[in-house]
């Protein structure tokens, strides 16, 4: 069995997870050599965006030294590799912000994320049920689109969930092999590589991130994966691991590590 030494993202109380301490231990007691805690962040300047952070709590541009304190204190406390990282919302229009931001913050690693459509969070399927489907699928397009630019940017260490719309059953079954192959190629050519990520894999959605098809696909073009289990609490930290290596084995390759 292909043995998992890191798990490079999770999410801690400065997002929406669980408290730093609770994570850190689970993954520890889970044999893990290295943990990321890759929380939440935005710093689009777009007033939708700014009300969300609002809402939603999601101010790790304003709070990551303070997470940092909390992390520093935790490497005195676990024999575990803790990473101060970092999830980033992207959006190409916001793509100077971005890099602005992750220059004066200096985490050990940023993850980048597609999350919107349409304005909307792609989780949120109410929202997408009664459009047309061709109006779905150039949505889908568009996600796309989002996807290479934020792969092309070479602003990100790891781009997270790269079919995120699929957990959505309105988006399920739009993605193409034409999609996959454009966003292989961007990979291939990029520092960026996808994550294979276990967020939905045991529950609702079940399946990984990328789907089957898309992992082919990525395979054909030699592309490499890291290890994120996406977890919130810390009691699906050890599964999540587990159900990643056995992916791993099943395909025949080996997880990129960062470090």
């Amino acid at each position: 069995m292909t043995r998992i030494a890191h798990d490079y993202h999770t999410h801690s109380t400065y997002s929406d997870g669980s408290f730093l301490w609770s994570m850190i231990g689970a993954a520890a007691d889970a044999g893990l050599e290295g943990l990321g805690i890759t929380d939440h962040c935005n710093v689009s300047e777009e007033a939708d965006h700014d009300r969300r952070k609002k809402v939603m709590g999601f101010n790790l541009d304003a709070t990551y030294e303070r997470r940092r304190e909390g992390i520093e204190a935790m490497r005195d406390r676990f024999d575990i590799d803790i990473y101060d990282a970092v999830e980033m919302d992207y959006e190409p229009e916001d793509e100077a912000a971005i890099r602005e931001f992750l220059d004066v913050a200096d985490f050990d690693y940023a993850i980048g994320s597609v999350h919107y459509l349409d304005g909307v969070n792609v989780h949120f399927g109410s929202y997408y049920a009664d459009m047309p489907r061709e109006e779905r699928r150039e949505l889908v397009d568009r996600y796309f689109e989002k996807l290479v630019a934020l792969v092309d940017s070479e602003l990100f260490d790891i781009a997270a969930h790269p079919d995120l719309f699929e957990r959505t059953a309105e988006f399920r079954g739009l993605a193409s092999d034409d999609h996959y192959h454009e966003v292989a190629e961007a990979f291939r050519s990029s520092r960026t590589v996808p994550e294979l990520n276990a967020g939905r894999a045991l529950d609702d959605y079940g399946e990984f991130h990328p789907a089957p098809r898309f992992v082919e696909v990525l395979l054909e073009h030699d592309v490499a994966f890291t290890v994120g289990t996406d977890s919130h609490e810390p009691d699906v930290i050890e599964p999540r691991i587990e159900a990643i290596a056995e992916q791993f084995e099943r395909y025949g390759i080996e997880p990129v590590e960062l470090f």
